[in-house]
């Protein structure tokens, strides 16, 4: 990724933070030769406070630095925040990760693909408390009220089969 593209994709995620009601500010010496390693960017919200690191790829794979994550790590438990890896893939939005979530590569490093990120990633909303993530085994739990309603378990493997979409699925159930 290029710099120039990367200081664009950091300063897309500072916005889209400050405009979700979080403090939010963009460390200055980050990704730039200094002594200390800072994260890209730092934003609480009053309960939650956050230490980031932000990276974007055009869809290869993103690698991470096992010095970068563990510098990350450091500053964030001394500062009083939650490290997290922001990854946004183009076309895709912002997803978060602890860095003990990633994939470790052999050489110590980390690794995030873009099916990763959609499949296990923390999304935006959920990240900033604007939603809550449900797996369809939550739902199925929720619906059964003990006389096993063979409707729902229907619909809700097809969504888990990809037959329908969620929001079909979801209009079936209503």
């Amino acid at each position: 990724m290029s710099s120039a593209k990367g200081d664009r994709r950091e300063r897309e995620l500072v916005n889209r933070l400050d405009e979700a009601g979080f403090a939010v500010m963009r460390a200055p010496a980050s990704g730039s030769a200094t002594e200390r390693e800072l994260p890209d960017v730092l934003a609480g919200d009053g309960e939650q406070f956050y230490a980031i690191e932000a990276k974007s790829s055009a869809g290869d794979p993103i690698y991470l630095d096992g010095e970068e994550v563990e510098a990350l790590v450091y500053f964030a438990r001394n500062f009083g925040a939650k490290p997290r890896i922001g990854v946004r893939f183009d076309r895709e939005d912002w997803y978060f990760f602890h860095p003990d979530d990633l994939y470790t590569t052999d050489g110590g490093n980390y690794r995030v693909k873009r099916e990763t990120a959609l499949a296990d990633g923390t999304d935006f909303a959920e990240f900033t408390g604007h939603s809550e993530k449900v797996t369809l085994q939550e739902l199925a739990e929720e619906r059964d009220d003990g006389d096993g309603d063979e409707e729902t378990r229907e619909v809700l493997a097809a969504v888990a089969r990809g037959d329908l979409s969620v929001e079909d699925g979801v209009e079936m159930l209503d």
